[in-house]
């Protein structure tokens, strides 16, 4: 167990923490509506449109979150030449993140999820997006910018969405800086790129990706042991968290027994962008001189707290405290 207090002393501290986010950045947009018939056309939903909103989704919501925990962030990613990346310059200036450390790529579309929702159901999602790798002159800009923001930052946090921002080569380049400026590597990465993070801090995947990575079903404690054991074993981390969804976390780390931490969600609403809030509680928590175990203990803390919340939505320092207060 640990202390409420200790947990609020963390808290106290992020207004001085400074995370270096990199990664896989996009806008999320949701037209919410009402549908009372089915389309005379074909056999699907009418949805009388009420309202639209937009969100900025991906590596710049763990920004988001960052900024609204009342932590000190740097946000780099890449975005296309296009009406999508003002819109998403503009929703991050707002949130409290500089748009600064965006690249542009005009080869590319600025990633857009968008999403109908009528009522409490999501009816459809699309998006528009390339998955295409980085062009050499794109990914150096990027890992310059990398490079003249590391020094200053406390963590180096990579959101991996799968969508040409993440590869071997900027992997490898991202470490070697981390080393070489002694920072702390947190990374919320997808199953085809999970091998290329050997020797971060902590890698957090959801159980998902967690039990593919390792090649092993989760369908007991016992197979959960293994997949937390055999990805620790294999990627020199010094701590994996395997995120599991109304089942709490799991902890793994190096020379410690496996720590399972139970959800604090009291409502479960809506789990979009979930993650993003776990990694950004995290890696602020670490960057603020929590241990492990208390660092996740936060991240389980926001995780219940943003899940009660309608859309891609970020929690703010005076609500984690609230849920931290309350037990």
């Amino acid at each position: 167990m640990v202390s409420r207090s200790v947990l609020r002393k963390f808290i106290s501290r992020f207004p001085r923490a400074r995370v270096l986010v990199l990664g896989d950045v996009m806008m999320d947009e949701y037209v919410w509506g009402t549908v009372s018939r089915i389309s005379p056309e074909a056999p699907v939903p009418v949805v009388a449109v009420r309202r639209e909103t937009v969100k900025v989704g991906g590596a710049a919501n763990v920004a988001a979150n960052i900024a609204a925990l009342g932590g000190q962030v740097d946000l780099v990613g890449v975005v296309g030449n296009d009406v999508q990346a003002e819109r998403l310059a503009h929703e991050l200036e707002l949130a409290g993140v500089l748009s600064d450390g965006l690249v542009v790529d005009a080869s590319r579309p600025t990633t857009v999820k968008s999403r109908v929702v009528a009522g409490s159901q999501h009816i459809v999602r699309f998006d528009r997006e390339s998955e295409s790798p980085l062009s050499a002159a794109v990914r150096a800009r990027m890992i310059d910018m990398v490079r003249e923001r590391l020094p200053q930052a406390d963590a180096l946090l990579i959101s991996d969405y799968a969508k040409g921002i993440v590869g071997p080569q900027t992997v490898r380049d991202l470490l070697r800086l981390a080393r070489r400026h002694k920072k702390l590597v947190a990374v919320d990465p997808k199953i085809q790129h999970m091998g290329l993070f050997r020797g971060v801090t902590v890698v957090a995947p959801n159980h998902h990706e967690a039990a593919a990575a390792a090649g092993v079903r989760i369908r007991s404690e016992a197979d959960l042991l293994r997949v937390g054991e055999m990805l620790l074993r294999r990627l020199k981390a010094r701590a994996v968290l395997v995120t599991r969804g109304e089942h709490g976390m799991s902890l793994f780390e190096v020379g410690k027994p496996v720590t399972h931490i139970p959800t604090f969600a009291r409502e479960v609403y809506d789990v979009t962008g979930a993650g993003d809030t776990v990694m950004a509680a995290l890696s602020l928590a670490l960057a603020s001189g929590a241990g492990m175990h208390e660092a996740a203990v936060l991240g389980n803390y926001a995780a219940g707290v943003v899940v009660g919340k309608r859309g891609t939505a970020t929690v703010v320092r005076e609500e984690l405290e609230r849920a931290v207060r309350n037990g």
